[in-house]
């Protein structure tokens, strides 16, 4: 008989460095009595288990298995002497991270440090009935002595036949110490480290932090595969970083190193816990212990490793934000701390292990490459045009549910380098404002082509920083006609901030000619590196202020700098040029720029994501300008030829200017749908579109519907030569077309009729043009052949002629899709490669 096993048989052993925390808070009590000292705050305080005593009780409430660990009497008068005692005191703050909950609940104020101890090292303790059959042993190492004690460690480490699965969380990753050695000569295989992301970082590991989680995985693929000082941990065969409450790494090495990053698609590392929301110490522990409960269940389910790290992850993901907010409750002394509750998962949860994704982390060398790694194309099924009608049809929360999304106020981009951009700014606003000794202004530049948003980027990434403190100003630069309206803003600007405000100024087409080219910069160098500016022969402080300057000429930073320039004649002249205006003087006193991603594609085919930046816009032009377009089920009422034209035209002249004119000028007031009829006329969209294109786009149906006919006979004709059907080939197109029936005729065009669309699943476009040259006919891939076919068994096989066979041979059939090409070229259809959007 098998006997199963059950969860109380399970056995754990939890060892490590160990702390107790004195907690201490203030009550504010309504005094009833006359004594003074009621009159004040009261001073409270307990003894709370740190670092291996809290671990071993949270893995006891996750997994409910039986768990020994060093045990330690908190009571204040009989702690053991050279126990290590940390003091904390604690605060009421706002149980959620945006602060709009009124529950408040208790977490740590200020980490006040450690008590001195005055003989030798932190006290150790042993197991209390260590068990040397452990199936899991824990280890807590923060680098108090517990590492080089082998004396403390648990006897299943030690026990030659024992190789229990081991979860080591090392507070400082080092390979030096006695433990690591040991683990690594005798239990390395079956040893799973956790590290946190900001212990890694504290060792001189460059590893991104809440720019976006495509660099922060990049950089540590790069790091453990280049960092000297991670070579010892690129050995392992598991490592887990937990990244702060938002996501986590998982790297495997088992002769090939593989990286997966799990994240939060709402939030990215760090945005959970801001200053207002206090802090709280454990969060790596609880992660262990929502790890430690997968594991374990998956040993009783017979579940493999990989399979009970996957879930174990996302667990310790949710279990962490739950322990974050949480706390240690509304009452600390009736609420129990730790709360068993972070374990479980039950009704109405702000956070299920389902809204944790996860995506492969490419193992790429090459920093070019590196930029061009989305995880939206990773995530998704379809290609990026798919994705795009999605947006605008059901909406973002629909398409993009699997996608991360960074959002600043009323601003949501999924394009990495816009969110990167944006983050590094508001991170530079940020530290700003909380600055105390600041003489000059923050500076920071933009550019884009007009309409892509300039203003409105910065603006929103403000509101996020100090919504209540900032104040915006405009100025255009190329209006000044004299200095001196350039010295009447700076008076505007500093009577914002003599009462108390920030102000936002936005410097407009500051690369505007003024004297000469790029005459402005030379008057900001004083303000912008002393924070004055010189009136006759008084001289003003500014005070504090965010300058912003927008480009009005340049579109992108590399081309204001000349950076773009790679004709050695010209980029020397330019060089001169830019000399003489104090440019590069100019870049000195900026602390960062951003370069606006637009409507238009920017940079070739590396930027893929702008078709996703024009759904996202036209879904809230329509929210906000055709609301009644929008049904109960959230789906937009459009035409498909009209979204198509609208996120396919190769450019809007006036970036999302001409997007927002064409809804506007199209007559939607009373319509229940935007029909191709209620679009402006062709002279009127000239204005914003190239309207030919536009309406080659629009009409794409019915531009090939138009050409059945005659590309039935070809495909016909083509399809009775490579079958080999007749020996009589002295026939032309029309006349073998005239041998086919009424009935096999309309069968032919109604497989035609799905020509587009399987050219669409290769990335494919079919356009109508007035003539197309030979070198323009393009040749399938192999691949792109061997897809192709797949589709044609479905649509097009079968009797074309009634003399050709029932079916092709794999060759013919490639043979034949070889023809499409020329034979589309024949009718004026030109194949444009989309690279899936």
């Amino acid at each position: 008989m098998i006997k199963i096993m059950l969860i109380n048989d399970f056995n754990i052993v939890v060892s490590g460095d160990v702390c107790v925390n004195l907690l201490f808070w203030k009550i504010n009590n309504e005094c009833m009595s006359d004594l003074s000292w009621q009159h004040y705050p009261h001073i409270c305080s307990r003894l709370s288990e740190g670092e291996a005593l809290l671990l071993a009780k949270l893995v006891a409430l996750s997994t409910g298995a039986n768990v020994v660990s060093p045990e330690v009497n908190c009571n204040k008068d009989h702690l053991p002497e050279g126990l290590l005692k940390s003091t904390i005191e604690l605060g009421l703050f706002s149980s959620t991270s945006d602060g709009k909950n009124k529950n408040r609940t208790y977490r740590v104020k200020t980490f006040l440090g450690f008590t001195e101890i005055l003989f030798g090292s932190p006290k150790l303790f042993s197991v209390i009935n260590d068990n040397k059959n452990a199936d899991l042993v824990i280890l807590d190492d923060e680098n108090n002595g517990f590492n080089n004690n082998e004396d403390f460690w648990p006897s299943a480490l030690k026990e030659p036949d024992s190789h229990p699965t081991i979860i080591y969380k090392m507070d400082n990753p080092s390979n030096s110490t006695k433990l690591w050695k040991h683990l690594e000569k005798f239990h390395m295989k079956n040893t799973l480290i956790v590290i946190n992301g900001d212990d890694l970082r504290s060792k001189e590991v460059n590893i991104s932090k809440n720019l976006s989680w495509e660099k922060t995985a990049l950089d540590f693929v790069w790091q453990i595969k280049n960092n000297p000082s991670l070579t010892f941990l690129s050995k392992c065969s598991q490592l887990i970083v937990p990244l702060g409450l938002e996501g986590a790494i998982y790297y495997r090495n088992d002769g090939k190193t593989k990286s997966k990053l799990y994240f939060l698609t709402y939030a990215f590392e760090g945005d959970l816990i801001k200053q207002v929301n206090g802090k709280m110490y454990g969060l790596t522990s609880c992660f262990v212990a929502g790890l430690s409960k997968s594991i374990v269940l998956g040993k009783l389910k017979n579940k493999s490793m990989d399979e009970s790290i996957d879930d174990g992850i996302r667990e310790g993901i949710v279990a962490t934000q739950k322990y974050f907010r949480h706390g240690f409750g509304k009452n600390i002394v009736e609420d129990i701390f730790p709360n068993s509750s972070i374990f479980s998962e039950g009704e109405n949860e702000f956070i299920y292990k389902k809204y944790i994704q996860d995506v492969e982390i490419p193992n790429l060398n090459d920093p070019k490459h590196q930029s061009s790694w989305y995880i939206i194309k990773d995530k998704s099924s379809t290609n990026l045009v798919q994705i795009a009608y999605d947006i605008v049809k059901n909406g973002e929360e629909s398409a993009l549910k699997y996608i991360p999304i960074a959002q600043f106020g009323k601003l949501k981009t999924v394009d990495r380098d816009e969110f990167e951009a944006y983050k590094s700014i508001k991170n530079l606003m940020s530290e700003y404002i909380l600055s105390k000794n600041v003489v000059r202004p923050l500076c920071i530049a933009v550019f884009g082509t007009p309409g892509s948003g300039k203003s409105f980027g910065v603006t929103e990434v403000a509101s996020c920083v100090a919504p209540n403190l900032i104040e915006k100003l405009d100025f255009n630069l190329s209006q000044f006609q004299t200095l001196s309206d350039l010295i009447i803003s700076f008076h505007k600007i500093r009577d914002i901030s003599l009462i108390g405000k920030i102000p936002l100024v936005f410097f407009d087409e500051f690369d505007s000619t003024f004297e000469k080219k790029l005459g402005w910069l030379k008057y900001f160098l004083a303000p912008m590196q002393d924070g004055i500016f010189r009136e006759d022969n008084s001289i003003h402080p500014i005070g504090k202020a965010i300058f912003v300057f927008a480009g009005g000429t340049s579109s992108t930073f590399e081309e204001f700098c000349g950076e773009n320039i790679t004709d050695e004649t010209e980029y020397k002249k330019f060089s001169r040029e830019f000399q003489s205006v104090k440019g590069p003087d100019f870049i000195s006193r900026l602390r960062g720029y951003v370069n606006i991603l637009g409507l238009n594609q920017t940079d070739g085919q590396n930027d893929q994501l702008f078709i996703i930046r024009r759904a996202m816009l036209l879904r809230t032009l329509m929210e906000r300008k055709v609301p009644h377009l929008i049904n109960e089920r959230g789906e937009a009422q459009i035409d498909r030829g009209v979204l198509r034209a609208l996120l396919k035209i190769s450019s809007y002249k006036h970036e999302s200017r001409s997007m927002e004119a064409i809804l506007e000028m199209s007559r939607l007031t009373n319509s229940k749908k935007w029909e191709q009829s209620y679009l402006p006329p062709k002279d009127q969209l000239r204005l914003h579109v190239d309207e030919d294109e536009f309406y080659r786009h629009l009409m794409r149906e019915e531009f090939f519907n138009e050409k059945i006919d005659e590309i039935s006979k070809a495909f016909n004709y083509n399809y009775i030569l490579i079958s080999k059907a007749t020996d009589d080939v002295s026939l032309n197109p029309e006349e073998y077309w005239n041998r086919v029936d009424d009935e096999q005729k309309n069968y032919i065009r109604n497989n035609i009729i799905h020509i587009p669309n399987m050219l669409y699943k290769i990335n494919y476009d079919l356009i109508s043009v007035s003539k197309i040259n030979s070198y323009e006919i393009i040749e399938f891939t192999e691949k792109e052949l061997l897809t192709l076919a797949g589709y044609e068994e479905k649509y097009l096989l079968g009797k074309i002629a009634d003399s050709a066979p029932q079916t092709l041979s794999q060759d013919q059939i490639l043979e034949f899709i070889k023809c499409w090409p020329k034979i589309l070229a024949n009718s004026n259809l030109k194949l444009k490669k989309n690279f899936g959007f």
